[in-house]
């Protein structure tokens, strides 16, 4: 399929997502993909694993990117150490929040990993944080935040994210950069509980 894709479209930038698919034993057949250029295979390997990803990548041209082996700074480390890769995606969620994940840019940063952010399908509060995560400097490969549109009916932030030949503008309004949809939010809310301090 790849490679099929590589004939119709030779100089795009092309990456695939393994999802953990493959195991060492699958090593020949990985690197056939060093003959399609591709931007990156994101977690070829077990979701858990970086000493198993940093044997794959020694062996073969196409950068891993990380993603589900990395929940926090220290794993983005071992993975800088043992060579595990040459691109991160880093999500806000899966990481444990802003702080944490401005913390692997750094690092990324100082020892020239490429990163990108990834998505979790976030509602608006959680997608702008994604676009100005994206915006630091070593976030340098595509990010997969889309407009509003494409996951919502209607979003719970206004203006919504809208995406204009595959650029989202940054806001430059304090905060998150956004405003809530009150009357969204009032909308879509199921339940309420109010804590009194």
């Amino acid at each position: 399929m790849l490679r099929e894709a590589r004939t119709h479209f030779p100089d795009t930038p092309i990456m695939a997502d393994a999802n953990s698919a493959y195991t060492l034993e699958d090593i020949n057949q990985l690197k056939k993909l060093d003959e399609l250029d591709l931007m990156m295979i994101e977690q070829p390997l077990a979701h858990d694993d970086i000493i198993d990803h940093a044997k794959l990548q020694a062996a073969i041209k196409t950068p891993i990117c990380l993603d589900e082996s990395i929940h926090s700074v220290e794993d983005v480390q071992k993975a800088i150490e043992l060579k595990s890769c040459r691109i991160i995606n880093v999500k806000i969620g899966r990481v444990g929040g802003l702080t944490e994940a401005k913390q692997i840019h750094d690092l990324c940063r100082d020892n020239g990993i490429a990163i990108w952010c990834g998505g979790m399908l976030e509602a608006g509060v959680g997608r702008a944080h994604n676009i100005a995560l994206a915006a630091l400097p070593q976030f340098t490969l595509p990010g997969d935040t889309a407009g509003s549109s494409l996951y919502w009916k209607k979003d719970i932030i206004k203006p919504e994210v809208t995406v204009n030949d595959g650029v989202i503008t940054v806001p430059d309004k304090p905060g998150i950069g956004y405003e809530i949809d009150d009357e969204a939010l009032e909308a879509f809310t199921v339940d309420e509980e109010v804590f009194d301090i």
